[in-house]
């Protein structure tokens, strides 16, 4: 079930809140007292620095489970994304630097000190738009995660109104050649739909070595006790260079190559409730710079996808960060739980953009 901590930082005690979050998260994850205090450590740079430097944000945390390898079994972090709309920070580089902060009360750590002892760590700031940071904390402070073969994925996933469960799950899996993203919606929102799409997430681990429609099929059986999910299910394969898609409900899809997006469209139906007969696969050439982007249908329809190719190099949980704050505007709020999933070619921003 997905559990998330969506804070809205607009006053100084919302940062002991945030604290608070990530070590809850941390404990849920079953990191390590050291790595929890890394957690809050870590959490509290960003979560000053809506306040003295944006003029406010939110602090999403979620928990990212680590599908089971040959290696052994799964495991869980905790990825922090601080997201603002604030002036955006003049030079990166220098806020960057170890030690360096201008924040009283960040404990003297810096965002410097993030980078060096989070797992990965990531930002995006542009003048005058606003500043989003990722940074995530597993149990082993350079663990591999979210990625794939020359493939990043990421995603970021808020309840609605700050609810403790979303009722929306994205999750991943490999098995040989080939990568499958997968996003749920369960239908309506809270405990039970987060029901519905952790069964969708529990079926996807099982049937990884599936083709994407026969993964969707195993997930129509799966989910029948449950009230049903919109899922969209991206499966890459690596050896033969496509990108097979399939989709029921009102998930959403778009992909980018060569400089253009287009849709990928989903069948209508209910996985669990009411699977249609046919459902259409598409398939298309894997580039290098192709780019895919799932989402629910929290995300406004007329939702425009990024062009900007400096933060499509980012890592893929800071792009879905910023898509989903520029998606929505105090004037259009989001009016339900919303996830935002990524496929991405592994390409590094710079230094700061850090997977190891």
């Amino acid at each position: 079930m997905s559990r998330v901590w969506d804070t809205p930082v607009h006053d100084s005690t919302r940062v002991r809140d945030v604290r608070v979050a990530v070590e809850a998260a941390g404990a849920r994850a079953r990191l390590d007292p050291h790595r929890i205090a890394i957690a809050a450590l870590v959490a509290t740079e960003p979560a000053t620095n809506l306040l003295k430097h944006a003029g406010g944000g939110r602090v999403v945390i979620n928990l990212l489970d680590r599908p089971p390898t040959d290696a052994g079994s799964g495991s869980s972090a905790v990825q922090l994304l601080s997201i603002d709309q604030g002036p955006g920070i003049p030079d990166v580089a220098a806020a960057l630097r170890d030690g360096h902060t201008t924040a009283a009360s960040s404990l003297g750590a810096g965002l410097g000190t993030c980078v060096r002892t989070s797992s990965a760590f990531d930002l995006y700031s542009v003048r005058g738009r606003g500043t989003v940071v990722m940074a995530c904390i597993d149990q082993e402070p350079t663990a591999q995660a979210g990625t794939g073969r020359h493939c990043r994925l990421g995603g970021v996933d808020v309840p609605l109104a700050q609810a403790e469960h979303s009722g929306d799950a994205w999750s991943w899996a490999r098995s040989g050649p080939c990568l499958t993203l997968m996003l749920a919606d369960g239908l309506g929102h809270g405990p039970k739909a987060a029901t519905a799409s952790a069964a969708a997430v529990d079926e996807l681990h099982r049937a990884a070595h599936l083709p994407a429609l026969e993964i969707l099929r195993r997930q129509d059986t799966a989910l029948r006790t449950t009230r049903g999910a919109a899922v969209a299910v991206a499966q890459l394969n690596a050896d033969t260079g496509k990108l097979s898609f399939a989709g029921v409900g009102n998930a959403g899809a778009r992909v980018r190559t060569a400089h253009a997006w287009q849709p990928l469209v989903s069948h209508p139906g209910i996985v669990g409730a009411h699977f249609p007969a046919t459902v259409p696969v598409q398939r298309l050439p894997w580039r290098p710079d192709s780019f895919l982007v799932l989402h629910s249908d929290g995300l406004p329809s007329r939702w425009t996808p990024p062009d900007d190719t400096e933060l499509l190099g980012h890592d893929p949980a800071v792009v879905a960060a910023t898509i989903l704050r520029d998606a929505g505007s105090a004037a259009r709020p989001l009016r339900d739980d919303t996830s935002v999933a990524i496929l991405a070619p592994d390409r590094r921003a710079g230094a700061h953009d850090r997977r190891t």
